[in-house]
């Protein structure tokens, strides 16, 4: 499952419906982004320092378009200001996850470990297109 870390109390405001888009100084490679994993962590990851091993999914998301970040757009980011530059990623069918699940946080987009997903107690056959029924199976 793919995941996208975001430092507290960010996250937990996506879970809540309080932030609706999150910015970047990039931009996914391909769009829709469908059932992203939203990882909180305490601490802002870098290239010297890459994961935080104490993230906690709070949500999975859909990112469905990616614009340049706009200056009335700061109350819907939660930000405190608007830097021009920076594009922002409309979240959509927020799902907070509520079960507490540690998963590492890591830079970018990054594939999350199946146990974790497991953990999570999300059904894989929910977010991965059939590929074509069974004869004699529904």
């Amino acid at each position: 499952m793919l995941a996208l870390s975001i430092v507290g109390p960010h996250a937990s405001n996506i879970a809540a419906g309080k932030k609706t888009l999150e910015v970047r100084s990039w931009r996914p490679e391909s769009l829709p982004i469908r059932d992203l994993l939203i990882v909180e962590n305490s601490r802002f990851l870098s290239s010297g320092n890459p994961i935080d091993l104490n993230g906690r999914a709070v949500a999975i998301v859909d990112v469905e378009e990616v614009h340049k970040w706009q200056p009335f757009e700061v109350e819907a980011a939660c930000s405190n200001s608007w830097k021009p530059g920076y594009w922002a990623w409309n979240l959509s069918n927020v799902r907070p996850v509520t079960n507490n699940v540690t998963v590492p946080a890591r830079r970018k987009l990054y594939e999350v470990e199946l146990t974790h997903v497991v953990a999570l107690g999300i059904c894989l056959c929910d977010t991965i297109p059939a590929q074509g029924k069974v004869k004699g199976k529904a």
